[in-house]
């Protein structure tokens, strides 16, 4: 059973910055597609970014031009990296990879 392991939440301050990382225990390259969605209390699961084996990175309209996904196929890592982080980003941020599953999150809050 494959497992992603989130980590780099945590607690900062409106226009302050976060990398998130997600740990998977297989190799990645054989992983199409990885992503980052996120879910706010008593809101649904949403799509933050993902990417690509080859690199095609996607985004949602919400996070463009402040986060950037990655993804390292030595260490078998993906990485979200935040920027200018608003209050409304708050959430728990989840890794997903097609055909591995989910993570178990990791909390982010930004506080005003």
């Amino acid at each position: 059973q494959v497992q992603l392991v989130e980590s780099g939440g945590g607690l900062v301050q409106a226009g302050g910055s976060l990398r998130l990382s997600c740990a998977a225990s297989v190799r990645i390259f054989s992983i199409n597609v990885m992503g980052w969605f996120r879910q706010a209390p008593g809101k649904q699961r949403e799509l933050v970014a993902s990417i690509t084996s080859g690199g095609t990175t996607n985004y949602a309209d919400y996070v463009k031009g402040r986060f950037a996904i990655s993804r390292d196929n030595v260490k078998d890592t993906v990485y979200l990296e935040m920027n200018n982080l608003k209050p409304e980003d708050t959430a728990l941020y989840y890794c997903y990879g097609t055909g591995a599953g989910w993570g178990q999150g990791t909390q982010v809050t930004v506080s005003s």
